[in-house]
């Protein structure tokens, strides 16, 4: 679908706001005010909303056009009770802040087919300033001022007629139940034309300027605020160990991939070689029908590392479970978060975490963020150092968008041309992909090095590496960038993701791991559900909640043999 282009639109605004600015303008009803305020955001902040509507439900037909009328009627009563339940006191700042919500959503709508549901509002209040800055551009800023600002400084110049509280009450609610009473007739005469919205097109209504983000934000403050207190529950109980302490100490590599998807992986049957590292590698089992648990990092990283699967998991209760790393921490070994991203959503918040996104590093750090081989920098003097049980997470910036060839180091551009800037409206379908591409290319250099730090301490430690991506990406598929799509209606690139293991031959000795078999089970489903139990199997842990079906590598494992020379 052809997204629309703003600056035609902002301008006939800005040419409106112009010839309003340099004088008051009285209004002598609230209710006037708050209706004008809605007819504007409902032409020209919710385009995205009118094209995705006509394309699902437009027909040459009167019903159809009258089903649209009753829309535009319904919209225009939601936006005015928005504004309407405001003290009029608080009318104009209100109506400013909502100019601007509604201008940088129109904006990720229209350009990257972002829906501001409660999911997309979590990673906007979960965001960092390095991400923040990845969005920004030249449209943006320019989007911004223009629907944003000009007009949230021009209500300014209102001046709103001073009322009784009492007659404010009366106005407003005749002029409601007016509204309200013509909006229900509309609906009930186009009743056929609602009933097929609501059914299979409902997601649309997240497109909604400014009602959406504002909704979606109330449902998650209070849901959050809802579920914010209570002791925390311990998953599954008591861990225990199924052998007994080694004297080589066990080491496993947690990577959380970032917005890395299945579909341009090399090891997925991916045309183009952006695995050139890791399709070389011995004892690596890529998993190549793996799912996510969301389709964006604030749901998916704590889902992933919770014991509920996707169906039970409730991002509002998780912050009341211990999780994967809490087992780990119980049972002795030694936990560390290492972080090139924006956190770890409340996962790591009892084990010592690293952060690598703010350090100072002319190679790794160029301009303001870093490359993810800056978290290894110390690896090898750590493993050299090991004496216990232990589990390094890496959460990796990867391949997070839009700007990602700003992911990778130019050594490894490998498909030119690439898009180099954020606006991807800008750049060819195959730019944004060769860019995309790059930043597969690099994780799988990283991962190489990983592997390969592991392998150099053989004589030490045994190890076993797991990587999974917390989601996928859209590329311009349908019209839609980024992430973040309701889970039900998200194109499968956002959903299908890699996942892959690797063990040393020391591991797979320790652990009687048939490899072949493992081998065999990678082409079965994989999802995120399975990381839990998976990981605890690999470091020989058990609780209440382990399940051998979720442990990709239980059916695998059979009696240890003998390490030759003990």
């Amino acid at each position: 679908m052809k997204s629309v282009e703003f600056p035609s639109v902002s301008h006939m605004f800005y040419a409106w706001i112009r010839r309003k600015a340099g004088a008051r303008i009285r209004c002598d009803s609230d209710v006037r005010f708050a209706v004008w305020l809605a007819v504007l955001w409902l032409a020209f902040y919710n385009v995205r909303f009118w094209e995705l509507l006509a394309h699902a439900m437009w027909h040459p037909t009167l019903s159809s056009a009258l089903f649209f009328v009753s829309i535009a009627t319904v919209l225009v009563t939601a936006h005015s009770l928005l504004m309407l339940l405001v003290p009029q006191r608080l009318l104009r700042p209100v109506a400013t802040v909502l100019f601007i919500v509604a201008a940088a959503s129109a904006y990720f709508a229209s350009s990257y087919g972002a829906l501001m549901n409660r999911d997309m509002m979590r990673n906007v209040f979960e965001t960092d300033a390095a991400e923040v800055s990845g969005l920004l551009n030249a449209d943006f800023l320019t989007h911004l001022l223009v629907l944003g600002v000009l007009p949230g400084l021009l209500v300014w110049r209102v001046v709103l007629r001073k009322r009784t509280w009492t007659q404010q009450l009366r106005e407003r609610g005749l002029f409601l139940a007016a509204a309200l009473a013509l909006s229900i007739a509309g609906v009930f005469a186009t009743s056929a034309h609602y009933a097929v919205f609501l059914r299979e097109y409902k997601s649309i209504r997240y497109t909604i300027m400014p009602a959406a983000p504002t909704v979606s934000s109330l449902a998650l403050l209070t849901g959050s605020a809802k579920h914010r207190r209570g002791p925390m529950i311990q998953a599954g109980g008591p861990v225990t160990r199924t052998r007994a302490v080694n004297s080589r100490p066990l080491v496993i590599f947690l990577v959380v991939g970032e917005t890395a998807r299945a579909a341009n992986f090399q090891l997925g049957g991916y045309v183009r070689a952006t695995n050139p590292e890791l399709s070389t590698i011995d004892g690596l089992n890529y998993f190549s029908h793996a799912t996510s648990c969301g389709t964006a990092t604030a749901l998916s990283v704590p889902c992933m590392f919770s014991h509920l699967s996707r169906e039970q998991f409730d991002i509002d209760e998780a912050g009341h479970y211990t999780n994967l790393l809490d087992t780990f921490r119980d049972a002795g070994f030694d936990v560390e978060w290492r972080d090139n991203n924006a956190g770890c959503k409340g996962v790591c918040a009892r084990v010592r975490q690293v952060n690598y996104s703010d350090r100072s590093d002319a190679a790794l750090c160029p301009n303001g963020y870093c490359f993810d081989e800056v978290m290894l920098t110390d690896l090898d003097a750590k493993l050299h150092d090991l004496d216990r049980d232990t589990l390094i997470v890496f959460h990796q910036i990867g391949s997070h968008g839009p700007a990602y060839a700003e992911r990778y180091p130019a050594q490894f551009e490998r498909f030119r041309p690439a898009c180099r800037t954020n606006e991807l409206q800008h750049c060819t379908a195959q730019e944004v992909v060769n860019a995309y591409d790059n930043s597969i290319v690099y994780t799988d250099h990283v991962l190489a090095q990983q592997i390969a730090a592991l392998r150099a301490a053989d004589d030490r430690i045994d190890s076993v590496l797991i990587y999974l991506s917390d989601h996928g990406e859209s590329l311009g598929e349908q019209g839609v960038y980024l992430h973040g799509l309701p889970y039900r209606f998200a194109p499968r690139q956002q959903k299908e993701v890699p996942f892959l293991i690797w063990t040393s031959s020391g591991y797979a000795l320790r652990a009687g791991l048939d490899r072949n078999c493992l081998q065999r089970r990678t082409q079965q489903p994989a999802s995120q559900d399975n990381l839990y139990h998976t990981a605890m199997g690999a470091g020989e842990l058990r609780n209440e909640v382990y399940d051998t079906r979720l442990d990709v590598m239980a059916g695998c494992r059979t009696a240890p043999r003998a390490r030759k020379g003990a």
